[in-house]
């Protein structure tokens, strides 16, 4: 009931029902007309006085529209006992305009004690009884509600500050995660373009310097060691080119719109479309988390891009099962296997790949294939938390 639309059609109401009253009973006469009269002013007291205050009480202020409705309550009350029913706007306007809640006990005390006084008018000491009566039950009622209300507000206030306060924690443990990754994924990429390009790079150069030195001496010697540096600096090159291409392939977006067995073909196809390498895929596993297929995707992702870096195969297989209790991701090439450390890092790529599936309580292992070459395995226990 905040807008004056609502206050508007309130105080209409209150009109209307403190007139039908009066002429409930006939015969008609001065009282009638004195309740008319005083209704005629309860109207102008509203439209000129009291409405500018339901859109911002200050303090002690709102008073004086209270008090200026009181007045008419009494007169009304004087004239004719029902047009107490007008207490019925007045005290629900005490409360909306007070400032705070002792300003509205004090507000309510006004038309309490108009009516009061409008029945010692009428009545004398019979009518003075009778009004204390009726405005003390009236002042109960009203102080009840609207304590009853007024804590209910405060309630109200109390728990949306709570959830702003919630939401801006949220917000900003969102905000620290989200820097975290992003660092952690930077000192991932600064140590693996460290390790591959840089140090190719590296090479090159020292290879380069060393090519125009033997090219200084211009003995017949020197520039066959040359032209043999030349042939080293172009194959180095083209082993650089190859890292980072498989370094922006370990970032390519993976979708996962559709199945996993669908994502992991693609990724299958555009592994044999750029390295040659023929992948066969297979998964079977449905009905998982969307966050935990990211995490087997990214795996498998990394599983192809050590096969493209280190392995020299010639055929790789990615798949997937799942039991009632976990899901294995196996990555196998034909390739030349992980040397005398089965189960070792593999490179900075698998180290980073076990903090991922360590995150959802899964385990990798790199180990020499059955048949030769290199098996990756990943295991995921099924039922664990997949942080987003």
């Amino acid at each position: 009931m905040g807008g004056q639309r609502w206050w508007d059609l309130a105080a209409a109401a209150t009109a209307v029902a403190a007139v039908a009253f009066s002429f409930i009973d006939p015969p008609y006469g001065s009282e009638e007309w004195g309740a008319i009269g005083a209704t005629a002013g309860f109207i102008v007291v509203y439209l000129t006085v009291a409405r500018r205050w339901l859109t911002g009480p200050t303090q002690l202020h709102h008073l004086w529209p209270t008090a200026a409705l009181a007045a008419v309550l009494g007169v009304g009350v004087a004239f004719e006992p029902s047009y107490a029913i007008v207490q019925a706007f007045i005290y629900p306007f005490a409360w909306w305009t007070a400032a705070t809640v002792r300003l509205a006990v004090l507000a309510n005390l006004l038309p309490a004690a108009a009516i009061v006084l409008g029945y010692a008018i009428r009545a004398g000491l019979d009518g003075l009884l009778l009004g204390l009566a009726i405005a003390v039950l009236s002042l109960a009622g009203s102080l009840a509600l609207g304590f009853w209300i007024s804590r209910i507000a405060a309630y109200g206030a109390e728990r949306a500050r709570l959830l702003d306060e919630l939401q801006a924690a949220q917000g900003e443990l969102a905000a620290m995660h989200r820097d975290a990754g992003v660092s952690t994924e930077r000192e991932r990429l600064a140590r693996e373009i460290h390790d591959t390009i840089a140090q190719s790079l590296t090479g090159l150069v020292m290879v380069a310097q060393r090519t125009r030195n033997e090219l200084a001496r211009g003995s017949a010697a020197s520039v066959a060691a040359a032209e043999a540096d030349v042939e080293l600096i172009e194959q180095m090159a083209r082993d650089a080119l190859t890292e980072a291409r498989s370094l922006v392939a370990s970032m390519a977006p993976v979708r996962v719109e559709s199945t996993l067995a669908e994502a992991l073909a693609r990724l299958g196809q555009r592994f044999a479309r750029e390295t040659g390498v023929a992948v066969q895929t297979a998964a079977d596993a449905s009905g998982l988390d969307r966050e935990l297929e990211v995490v087997l995707l990214r795996c498998a992702q990394e599983g192809l891009a050590n096969v493209r870096k280190h392995s020299h195969a010639a055929r790789a297989s990615i798949e997937v099962a799942a039991s009632a209790r976990e899901v294995v991701l196996t990555v196998l090439d034909d390739g030349v296997g992980p040397g005398d450390d089965p189960g070792g890092d593999g490179g900075f790529g698998v180290a980073g790949m076990r903090d991922r599936v360590a995150l959802v309580g899964g385990t990798v292992s790199l180990e020499p294939g059955p048949a030769g070459g290199t098996a990756l395995t990943v295991v995921v226990p099924l039922g664990a938390e997949v942080p987003a």
